[in-house]
């Protein structure tokens, strides 16, 4: 272990966060301290204690920084936001990371409309929520949308009522067509209220109206619009039943329950929540923690606390725990501050409340049990396979790989892909497209070295912008380099990706994933030579669907240009058509096969195209055949009609 005396003495007596960095500079652990000067020297003296898990962080330490804050909640709010961003080795971790689903109703709009939505903004909209499925809430906009007739597109109205024709939903009568000008907007308003009402717990007056209408239809004979109805007023009777558990009280609260593995130091637990909102069991969701081996069950949920509430944009009033959490109070000032009122955190001891928190840890303990085996498996053809992928190629860890692949016909559309896999999963959101800019024919060698070069010289510039304007935060995902390169290829490719980074001054390990003579991968090249590997392990499976998505990322990116490739040169080639008719085209037809199929009089209905361009575009996509399409009067006719019009408007 280094000596880190000198720097020790230099830290201040404040508040602050403190981050831990190993050999390769990566951020191992992050910590909060009332006190930095106490904090940061008790990890450098002989305690004994205090874990194996700590002790092996300690020695892996080569550096280490801090940042000063005013207060010990600032430095909790810091603490939580460097966790959530790099999500380091040693630190308690919230394995899921998710957020949860909302309603979102947009009632600042003209025609408001039903939405699915994992975040809470303030953008005048009304949320509901959250709730712990997706399907569900899925299923509930479903719901509503069929029973009160609302729009899900996403055109901007009243702006664009009559402009287009409507779509489907409206023939089918499942949207009352407000695009069609065929419903006012104070009408349109009161099926939102409806719908609201409906969100916010108040079955009655919908199950009557639905009652209502099921029985009148089925008076006047009309039998089918009385099954829609049935069926309709059935869904929302199972809706409402599910609402009748209750405490009877009407708060919002989250009650947590924790169950641990105490077998070894990096062991896992489960924390367990009901959701609770207006006295109902809305729901429950179960997450997974990492790293909490040895750890009492307080710091636990005290480290869930500050990951799971600063992800979820809706904090209740009221939080239920099995024990004292860590920070008990400062916890309570940062929620209270998050929720924008008082927030408290209770430990029951006796009676229904208690009874609930033993209900949350029960559940913890079955999820806990069952999934245990299920969870180990998944780490092992994630993290497991990234270490026999690190151990094959004499590598400290592989925990970022990024994998290259170029598609093309003929050399026409050269596009490449870029995918990133980080800890044995996929990470799409740094996944990345490239078409080819300087190679025209079939160059899979040039167009790779076009996209190396382009992927880490911004990655270089990104970089040098950081450290010229001291920003903390990155600028963007072609910042991180990754641990090893993966080329989808043999000596040539990764003989290409050394020399670009050798003229980039960057020292990244190469290797090839190859493939056999029946395109099935084979082993990697690495260091001018192919090394065995074994085809039944977990890192050879993950090598396999590292190749087969780099190579699906590129093909769908080529495939999407071939198909705007032809429907450009199409609609190109007519004379007379230019930019802005093209685009009316493909705004009103949707795709090529629609305009082929249009008559010149659905052609001449669009007010970019004249009459005599309609009958034009018409003959040359149908070239050899007549039309009964306009006469020479007609067209006069509707072209007299259409510069009529522009004046008028």
């Amino acid at each position: 272990m280094k000596d880190f005396s000198e720097e020790l003495k230099k830290l201040p007596a404040q508040p602050g966060v403190y981050i831990m960095h190993d050999e390769q500079d990566a951020i191992i652990y992050v910590g909060k301290a009332v006190n930095l000067h106490n904090r940061v020297r008790s990890y450098f003296r002989k305690i004994v204690g205090r874990g194996p898990q700590i002790d092996r962080m300690v020695k892996q330490i080569n550096r280490f920084e801090y940042i000063v804050t005013d207060s010990e909640l600032e430095a909790l709010i810091l603490e939580n936001n460097l966790i959530k961003e790099h999500r380091p080795k040693y630190n308690t971790l919230l394995k899921d990371d998710k957020t949860y689903p909302y309603i979102k109703v947009t009632v600042g709009e003209d025609y408001p409309r039903i939405l699915f939505s994992r975040r809470m903004k303030k953008d005048k909209a009304r949320y509901f929520g959250p709730f712990s499925s997706a399907q569900a809430v899925r299923s509930t906009i479903e719901l509503i949308n069929r029973m009160y007739g609302l729009r899900d597109c996403n055109r901007v109205l009243p702006r664009d009522i009559g402009k287009d024709r409507p779509c489907l939903n409206f023939h089918m009568n499942r949207c009352c067509g407000p695009c069609t000008g065929s419903i006012s907007g104070e009408d349109y308003r009161r099926r939102i209220d409806m719908a609201v009402e409906f969100l916010s717990g108040n079955y009655k007056p919908v199950l009557r109206d639905l009652t209502e209408k099921m029985e009148k239809a089925s008076e006047e004979m009309r039998f089918e619009e009385a099954i829609r109805w049935r069926d309709l007023l059935q869904s929302v009777q199972q809706v409402a039943q599910k609402q009748k558990m209750s405490d009877g009280v009407g708060e919002n609260r989250d009650v947590l329950g924790v169950a641990v593995e105490h077998e070894n130091a990096d062991a896992d637990g489960v924390i367990q929540v009901f959701f609770v909102r207006d006295g109902k069991l809305m729901g429950r969701e179960h997450h997974y923690m990492v790293h909490v081996g040895g750890q009492p069950e307080g710091s636990i949920l005290s480290e869930f606390i500050k990951q799971f509430y600063a992800a979820t944009p809706f904090v209740p009033k009221e939080i239920y725990l099995p024990v004292e959490p860590d920070d008990h109070q400062l916890l309570e000032d940062w929620l209270s501050a998050r929720r924008g009122s008082k927030v408290t955190i209770f430990v029951p001891k006796k009676g229904r409340k208690e009874k609930m928190v033993e209900l949350a840890v029960q559940n913890a303990s079955i999820v806990l049990q069952r999934d245990r085996e299920r969870f180990r498996r998944e780490e092992g053809r994630t993290i497991g396979a990234s270490k026999e992928i690190a151990d094959l190629l004499g590598l400290a860890s592989v925990r970022r790989m990024e994998a290259y692949d170029i598609s093309d016909i003929s050399g026409f559309a050269n596009v490449g892909s870029m995918v990133v896999y980080e800890n044995g999963k996929p990470k799409r959101s740094d996944y990345r497209k490239f078409r080819i800019k300087s190679v025209a024919g079939p160059n899979d060698y040039a167009c790779m070295r076009e996209v190396l070069t382009r992927r880490f010289r911004h990655g270089i510039e990104e970089q040098q912008e950081i450290r010229e304007k001291n920003l903390d935060a990155e600028l963007g995902s072609f910042t991180r380099f990754p641990d090893l390169i993966m080329m989808d290829g043999g000596r040539g490719q990764v003989n290409i990706a050394t020399s670009v980074l050798e003229e980039l001054g960057l020292d990244i390990p190469v290797c090839g994933m190859v493939k056999d003579d029946n395109h099935r991968t084979r082993g990697l090249y690495y260091k001018n030579a192919e090394l065995p590997i074994d085809t039944s392990g977990e890192g050879f499976k993950l090598i396999t669907r590292i190749q087969d998505e780099a190579h699906r990322f590129a093909i769908e990116y080529h495939r999407s240009l071939r198909g705007k490739a032809q429907v450009t040169s199409r609609l190109d080639a007519i004379p007379g058509v230019g930019p802005a008719r093209k685009k009316a085209l493909m705004r009103t037809f949707r795709s090529i096969e629609d305009i082929i199929a249009a008559t010149p009089e659905e052609l001449a209905a669009i007010p970019e195209i004249p009459a005599r361009q309609a009958q034009e575009i018409w003959d040359f996509l149908h070239p050899g055949q007549k039309t009964g399409g306009f006469s020479d009067e007609e067209q006069n006719s509707v072209q007299e009609g259409q510069e009529s019009q522009a004046e008028e408007e």
